[in-house]
């Protein structure tokens, strides 16, 4: 690192955030919007430096299969400009949405080089993580642009130069972002003109290819300032309906659209569903005389502003042609489960268990709403998995942000959630702190434990989703927030509430929606779970029949977490393709060597439960006999054993508390018997 250049750098950044010379000319306008943010809203600190990251193999494939279409659209495109660019050292990365590279073109020789610098596949460019950048800086501003060199934020990456384009969906929705970046370049700045153009025409013609591949039964009409590229390369791209409204655009397309009638370009979302007419001296009924049969030259129409343009319609394919629709047919809750597609992120979580299958179809449908979601499961049940999922799925723009309520000390949740302004603590960082909540802006917010969550914080969380605002520890004015919350919880929230120890009213605000986990030991798909975990840990690795009926039989009260870590044991201690009872933890062997034959052969196959929470007892049965039947005895060491002695489960599915369950236990003496199949509540 130089160090005179380095503190140069940062006492430029430290005198911006000053407002000493925010009015430099040497420095473009886009970039110095993103240093402000940087500063003011992420919080971000000019003289730290940090590493580029790249994303671990698991969290890279999710978010490569949620951009699968995309990525299959765009590949043709990238590898045209990395051809053209050939001999001059440019790597291309594709972001997506969430400033993750998900496709990468770059020089084998430099992967080591490149990966340092985050010029790789999986590498996070969000603005909030890596500062100034042009893949992050893109996405926030929507805007195609340069960041070269010392533009940077973070001194690491001044060596870099980078320029970015965003790629926008049918409804105007920023999809994803590309960019053309070099590990040396020349001083100037100015050197990146030509390299701005080739990553914005590269830009324009993924997105009018992704538009044309979802438009097959719709009306396409191109357009073009001039007829001479008109059919072979148009500006721009919009998709009608057979009563000739709008369905989808490009960026382009959007713009125009939204110039002719006087409409912002920030509100392009409400171009869709109205009809041609309103932005063109042209309805449906006109679009004929505008294919191709006719000169480009003679194709003319005039936009609502004055502006004239030379147009292309393409028809609907043959036997393709639709009744009319919705221009944004967003999913409903009415819809059923067998037209809902369930996207790539949801259907990872079931290996074909039919409960959870139903389950998942209705996650995609919450998915795209802005709906709260409770997601109620057990300790393990994969509650956040589901939870990002579900942000995956949703086309949000923002990150996902983890809070686990339960984890984080009492003293410190506050500041951690809400943030602070510089000065309010005693010790606390010079320049505040952005709090998670406000992380989370244009994102999702995921509530873990939220049954833990303090009651005083649980009232100000109440008005932060109240008022979609929040305001950090010390400062006066509140900042508008847009976030979209999911909260789990595997305890009883209504019984908190009867207890005083959670609020109604923000139980009702964040239980819009409800999604109810299945514990392992009763999914459909343990054996699949099992081979695809397997899997995971070693290529080829799979149980003898003795080890799998061992993880059959196993009650799983730790779920999907100790089935991950029973499976990592085993891998760790077997050498060959297969692995025995021998490899397994011991917790399974002596779980399962407790258990008489017939549970044994029971556990797996019980039934799954319903989509709702089991109800409670009724008030008319005895407290002390919660098993009810004329032997009490019997039926509770029964339903004991299907629980593997988790008297935690006993009570959530009977309705009462583990108290009554333990009083019961001790009048029928079951407390020898029980130490033979109980290993479980030893952790209950």
């Amino acid at each position: 690192m130089n160090a005179r250049s380095y503190a140069s750098h940062v006492q430029e950044i430290e005198s911006f955030g000053l407002g000493l010379n925010r009015g430099t000319p040497a420095r473009d306008a886009a970039v110095l919007r993103s240093w402000q943010r940087c500063i003011e809203r992420h919080r971000l600190d000019p003289a730290a430096t940090c590493e580029a990251y790249i994303v671990p193999e698991g969290q890279l494939r999710v978010h490569r299969e949620e951009s699968e279409p995309l990525i299959r659209i765009a590949r043709s495109g990238l590898e045209r400009l990395y051809q053209q660019l050939a001999g001059l050292q440019y790597v291309l990365l594709l972001a997506d949405r969430h400033g993750i590279t998900v496709d990468f073109l770059g020089h084998e020789g430099d992967a080591d080089a490149l990966r340092r610098a985050g010029l790789y596949l999986g590498s996070d460019w969000r603005e909030d993580r890596a500062g100034t950048c042009a893949v992050g800086a893109c996405l926030e501003g929507g805007e195609a642009l340069i960041i070269h060199q010392s533009d940077h934020f973070d001194y690491t990456h001044t060596p870099l130069s980078c320029t970015a384009a965003p790629i926008y969906d049918h409804r105007g929705e920023l999809a994803a972002v590309l960019d053309l970046s070099l590990l040396r370049s020349p001083e100037s700045r100015s050197s990146q003109s030509l390299a701005l153009h080739l990553v914005t025409s590269t830009a324009r013609r993924i997105e009018l290819a992704h538009l044309m591949e979802r438009s097959r039964s719709d009306w396409v009409l191109r357009l073009s300032r001039s007829p001479d590229f008109l059919d072979v390369d148009p500006d721009a791209a919009l998709t009608l309906d057979g009563a000739g409204r709008v369905r989808g655009m490009t960026q382009a397309a959007a713009r125009i659209l939204a110039q002719a009638i006087g409409l912002p370009w920030a509100e392009r979302r409400d171009l869709l569903g109205l009809p041609l007419e309103r932005f063109f001296e042209l309805d449906v009924d006109g679009l004929p005389s505008l294919l191709r049969h006719r000169l480009a030259q003679d194709r003319i129409v005039r936009a609502r502003d004055g502006s004239i343009l030379f147009a292309h319609a393409i028809e609907p394919q043959r036997g393709s042609a639709t009744p009319v629709r919705d221009a944004t047919p967003a999913p409903s809750a009415t819809t059923t489960a067998t037209t809902t597609p369930v996207p790539q992120a949801l259907r990872a979580l079931s290996a074909g268990d039919a409960h959870l299958d139903a389950l998942l179809h209705k996650a995609a449908r919450l998915a795209p709403q802005r709906l709260p979601v409770m997601i109620q499961g057990e300790t393990g049940a994969g509650k956040e998995y589901l939870a990002r999922a579900l942000h995956a799925a949703s086309g949000r723009p923002g990150p996902f942000v983890a809070i686990n309520c339960a984890a984080i000390p009492e003293t410190l949740l506050e500041s951690e959630l809400f943030g602070y302004l510089p000065g309010t603590y005693t010790g606390g960082a010079s320049r505040g702190k952005t709090g998670l909540v406000e992380a989370a802006h244009r994102g999702t917010l995921f509530l873990d434990e939220i049954g833990d969550m303090p009651l005083h914080l649980q009232a100000k969380l109440l008005r932060v989703l109240s008022e979609s605002e929040i305001t950090p520890l010390g400062a006066r004015q509140p900042k508008p927030l847009d976030l979209r919350v999911i909260s789990a919880t595997h305890r009883p929230l209504t019984v908190l509430v009867d207890q005083g120890l959670f609020r109604q009213d923000l139980l009702f605000r964040l239980n819009a929606a409800q999604l109810s986990l299945p514990p392992l030991r009763q999914r459909q798909d343990l054996d699949a779970l099992i081979d695809r975990l397997a899997e995971a840990q070693r290529p080829g690795l799979r149980p003898t029949p003795e080890a799998r009926a061992l993880l059959r039989t196993h009650g799983w009260p730790g779920n999907l977490r100790e089935l991950h870590n029973a499976l990592c044991h085993a891998a760790a201690l077997s050498e060959g393709p297969c692995f025995g009872p021998e490899h397994l933890p011991e917790t399974v062997l002596e779980a399962s060597a407790g258990l008489p034959q017939t549970v044994a052969t029971m556990l797996p196959r019980l039934p799954a439960p319903p989509l709702e929470p089991p109800p409670h007892v009724s008030d008319a049965t005895d407290p002390e006999d919660p098993a009810g039947p004329a032997d009490p005895a019997m039926a509770l060491e029964r339903l004991l054993q299907r629980c593997q002695g988790n008297v935690s489960e006993a009570a959530r599915l009977l309705g009462v508390s583990r108290s009554t369950i333990h009083r019961r236990i001790q009048r029928l003496a079951l407390g020898e018997r029980r130490v033979r199949w109980s290993p479980a509540d030893r952790r209950d």
